[in-house]
């Protein structure tokens, strides 16, 4: 019992003690502070630059979708779906892991592009050298070229049809607005087939499966039970995730 209470005392004492010496840390510690907030502006430059602001915040609010719809993730994110639906291993991966790895693909993908944006449009914005424009401009040829060498002729014939637009006769007549949509059903399309072609070999294994109980008079059994080891087998063996991420970063070309 003695024993009891001095170890109660002492971990009271200790627990004190380091309350002390927090409060003293934290009072000889000056942290810095951040302020927002919009005020009274007399000057026209002022204004400019507080729209320019605001717009600023509003495009990063919006970038996830801009990565999205203007990259390669859609189709990624989707085959990787499909795969996982073909197994039948429910929630394995889980979907922090699949966008994860969708994302570093999109970056690993789109790295030339991206890079060419760095050097021609934010490096020289930054340092002065051309104006926003034409940094603008400049992003957009890179991701321009990935979009139209993805894009299907007759989604983006749909695409101008809709808009009611003249028929473009360059690619630079096409505008962004129309590309865009052009390239995600476009994106959409592709991946559906190849969500087609990875559901085959494991839709055999499941009517395999299926055939087998049935003939054993096993009705009670899901064929899922059964065929899951099997397909988890099949895809290790031939080195399913290895050609399957192969052949997707192959057919971004």
């Amino acid at each position: 019992m003695k024993n009891f209470l001095k170890q109660k005392y002492s971990m009271l004492i200790v627990f004190v003690f380091a309350l002390i010496a927090s409060r003293f840390a934290f009072a000889q510690v000056t942290l810095p502070t951040f302020n927002l907030g919009f005020k009274t502006a007399s000057n026209p430059t002022e204004v400019v630059s507080t729209i320019k602001l605001i717009i600023m915040m509003t495009i990063l609010t919006l970038a996830p979708a801009i990565l999205i719809m203007m990259t390669g993730f859609t189709r990624i994110l989707i085959v990787l779906s499909f795969l996982r639906q073909a197994m039948g291993v429910q929630q394995m991966p889980p979907n922090q892991l699949l966008v994860g790895l969708s994302l570093f693909l999109t970056f690993f993908i789109m790295n030339p592009a991206f890079k060419e944006i760095n050097n021609n449009a934010v490096n020289p914005y930054i340092n002065g050298t051309i104006s926003q424009e034409v940094a603008i401009d400049n992003a957009l040829a890179p991701l321009r070229r990935f979009m139209f060498a993805q894009t299907r002729d007759q989604d983006l014939s749909l695409f101008v049809k809709m808009a009611k637009i003249s028929q473009p006769k360059t690619r630079a007549d096409v505008p962004t607005l129309v590309l865009i949509p052009s390239f995600i059903v476009s994106e959409l399309k592709t991946a559906f087939m190849i969500g087609f072609i990875i559901f085959l070999p494991f839709l055999i294994i499941d009517i395999l499966a299926a055939s087998v109980l049935m003939a054993m008079g096993m009705m009670m059994v899901p064929p899922a039970v059964i065929s899951l080891p099997f397909k988890i087998m099949l895809f290790v063996l031939v080195d399913g995730w290895s050609l399957l991420i192969g052949s997707m970063v192959k057919s971004f070309g």
